[in-house]
């Protein structure tokens, strides 16, 4: 479900991890079009990060 939610709203990503500085600026990036790639790639990394950290 996570990566679903990576996938589409990449922000929220980071809130549900526990990193809420990095929500925003996920956020920021993904205001703009061009920005949602590599903010939807980032969640995905982080996401992957988190889950081999637990």
């Amino acid at each position: 479900m996570r990566i679903l939610i990576a996938f589409f709203i990449p922000w929220l990503t980071f809130f549900t991890i526990g990193r809420p500085i990095a929500g925003i600026i996920c956020l920021v990036l993904q205001i703009t079009i061009l920005g949602w790639i590599p903010a939807a790639i980032w969640a995905l990394l982080a996401l992957r990060s988190y889950d081999e950290a637990r």
